[in-house]
């Protein structure tokens, strides 16, 4: 995996992915997170719902978005200090997600790195938010 240290990163920065939300992914989400919510795992039961099929836990997105952190900007080393979070829109399954992050501001003094995040589905927002990390810094 490649990274960056802080004094690599400059404001603007960004790193974009994406995925393609199957069925599998949503099942493997809930049984690892506990989430077990019928609107994301049950057809029968979401069909009734205003979303009128299953949809994918919101948090699914959000660890999109903690993937690009931990593993491209910064990227490994990187600690998660903290993340605001807004779900939009739902995603459902067979969505292509494109998670991006963009470096908003350095903290030179704390090592710290802001960064805008978003998911988007078809170019509309489904989540968006900020988050905060601690870059790693070179060994002298």
């Amino acid at each position: 995996m490649q990274g960056f240290y802080f004094d690599e990163l400059t404001v603007g920065q960004a790193v974009e992915t994406s995925r393609v939300v199957g069925a599998a992914d949503i099942e493997a989400f809930a049984e690892v997170s506990g989430d077990n919510n019928p609107v994301h795992l049950d057809e029968t039961y979401a069909a009734t719902t205003t979303f009128g099929e299953r949809i994918a836990h919101g948090m699914l997105s959000a660890a999109y978005i903690s993937a690009i952190l931990g593993t491209r900007l910064p990227g490994p080393g990187a600690i998660y200090l903290s993340q605001s979070l807004r779900f939009r829109r739902p995603v459902k399954i067979g969505d292509v997600v494109v998670a991006r992050a963009t470096v908003t501001a350095l903290d030179e003094a704390k090592g710290r790195v802001t960064l805008e995040t978003v998911c988007e589905v078809g170019g509309k927002t489904v989540m968006d938010g900020e988050a905060v990390v601690i870059a790693p810094r070179r060994t002298a």
